[in-house]
């Protein structure tokens, strides 16, 4: 189970979100490379508690796709890791809206 707090969902002007969610990896279960979560969020922007859920598709040990669903939008994305330092991910937010991110870690 994870508690958070951060910026209101993508594509608000403004707020806060608070929320709860949980995880799964489903692959023994199920015997195919998911991950899925559900949980509860409360956008201050509107004032209401929202829907949060999710599922990661892991094709490869260098390649996952993960599609969100904020309550609202969905958001896929497509992420592909090169080693253990280097991330590179293609999000489509509110499922049209291009971006790119990389992170490093170390």
């Amino acid at each position: 189970m994870i508690l958070g707090t951060s910026s209101d969902r993508i594509g608000t002007p403004s707020g806060r979100s608070f929320y709860a969610t949980v995880s799964k990896n489903l692959s023994s279960e199920i015997k195919l490379p998911l991950a899925a979560y559900v949980g509860v969020a409360y956008g201050t922007y509107e004032d209401r508690f929202r829907p949060l859920a999710g599922v990661t598709v892991n094709w490869t040990q260098s390649l996952s796709s993960l599609v969100i669903f904020d309550g609202v939008k969905v958001h896929p994305s497509l992420t592909y890791a090169l080693g253990a330092r280097h991330v590179f991910t293609f999000l489509l937010a509110q499922g049209k809206n291009p971006g790119i991110s990389y992170s490093i870690s170390f």
